[in-house]
């Protein structure tokens, strides 16, 4: 096939010309092999210089890119091709194009081309990368390192290494609040039905036998009465105190503070996710560590991904005296968030030079300990939401049946 290309050498001077190769990828190549970097390639059937997007393309597609995000998964999917590819020798360039070719989802394709025309301008790919939102400081970062020591495909490598940590973490998380939450929803539901159809048919029975009924009894019928009568007030209070929550959460770094330390203090969940997000810590910074960020970037950027701002102030606070010359040992115990057995490891791991290691080991036991403290998590939970549900409908049909035992000997009476 003939192709028409525009290309720059290594002095930036245009040039353009044709030339016949079997494919885009082949004729990239073939410029490649003469110092030549490809901006645009057309002909053979296809085209490689991204058209200007138009104004109905550009509304369908999102009109800014570089602040769209990509999903964890798809993200894995792409370090995990560039790492085989680069590691089976194909040039970054070509691994880009190939990427690109089996790309379906549009926003992410055009992440990719862009990048690619980057990458032809001479421009690195960490880079590039600092451009678009979907990828993460932390991953710019590994990447950055990975340029410098000449080795991408390892960089790649931990990238995905990573990302699966963090997808397999985040679906334990889910995976524990996912039955109790299908529970909770049922429970509500059961309530509604209950409330819709059989508690007002009972209360019209209650009222022409004109009996005294239990206290149980009027207490049910009554918060059924006032449900049904005053349903719009409470989803009414409900959205406000949801809404109120969410606006102080986002806007007043106190009150998030306050929350956040205060979730942490909750039986059971508290340390679940304290380990969760000490895992994270852990993982992240041994991946930075290992590709040669700085201690103290590397604390920061560990920092920054994780969710809770309590915890995220106190690290704060970490990099403040590391930046000084204090230890990260030293500065981690005094704060009891850090638990002596975290604080101790990397004390050795400082002090044989060898913190990468103990960072990756330290990672694993917590990930392993947020494992087993999921299990155990949602092995309580399931009983406590199913004993919920049977005092609620327990407490219903009681309130229904005694005064129907009242009614009946009144009937057999008389």
């Amino acid at each position: 096939m003939r192709y028409q290309y525009t290309a720059v050498d290594h002095r930036n001077k245009k040039s353009r010309g044709f030339l016949n190769a079997d494919s885009k990828a082949d004729a990239i190549a073939r410029l490649q092999d003469e110092g030549l970097t490809a901006l645009s390639l057309t002909g053979g059937g296809e085209k490689t210089e991204a058209e200007p997007a138009s104004v109905w393309e550009m509304e369908i597609n999102g009109s800014d890119i570089h602040k769209a995000k990509i999903k964890k998964k798809k993200l894995l999917t792409i370090m995990n091709q560039m790492g085989i590819m680069m590691k089976a020798g194909v040039s970054l360039s070509m691994a880009m194009e190939v990427l690109i070719s089996g790309e379906k989802d549009k926003k992410v394709k055009r992440i990719l081309e862009e990048m690619n025309r980057d990458l032809y301008t001479g421009i690195p790919i960490s880079e590039t990368m600092t451009k678009f939102r979907a990828f993460p400081k932390i991953i710019t970062n590994i990447i950055q390192s990975g340029e410098t020591d000449g080795r991408l495909d390892t960089a790649f490598e931990r990238c995905a290494k990573i990302l699966e940590k963090e997808i397999e973490l985040t679906a334990k998380l889910k995976g524990a609040t996912g039955y109790p939450i299908f529970l909770l929803c049922l429970t509500l539901l059961l309530m509604i039905v209950m409330n819709l159809f059989v508690l007002p048919n009972f209360a019209n029975i209650f009222q022409e036998f004109n009996t005294d009924l239990p206290a149980i009894t009027r207490f049910v019928m009554s918060l059924s009465s006032f449900i049904m009568e005053r349903w719009y007030l409470i989803l009414l209070a409900a959205f406000v105190l949801v809404f109120s929550f969410m606006i102080l959460k986002k806007k007043s770094a106190p009150f998030s503070t306050a929350v956040d330390r205060l979730i942490l203090r909750i039986p059971a969940v508290g340390p679940l996710l304290r380990q969760s997000y000490i895992a994270r810590l852990c993982r992240i910074m041994s991946s930075l560590v290992e590709s040669g960020v700085d201690i103290v970037k590397s604390l920061e950027i560990s920092r920054d991904v994780i969710p809770n701002r309590f915890m995220k102030e106190q690290l704060t606070q970490v990099v403040s005296e590391v930046k000084f010359g204090s230890a990260i040992n030293a500065s981690m115990a005094k704060f009891p968030i850090f638990d002596a057995l975290l604080v101790s490891m990397i004390k050795v791991g400082e002090e044989s030079g060898m913190l990468f290691e103990t960072l990756d080991k330290m990672a694993s036991m917590y990930e392993q300990q947020t494992d087993e403290s999921t299990k155990r998590l949602t092995s309580a939970l399931e009983p406590a939401m199913t004993i919920i549900i049977a005092v609620i409908v327990g407490t219903v049909v009681i309130s229904i049946v005694i005064p129907m035992f009242s009614m009946y000997s009144v009937i057999s009476g008389g």
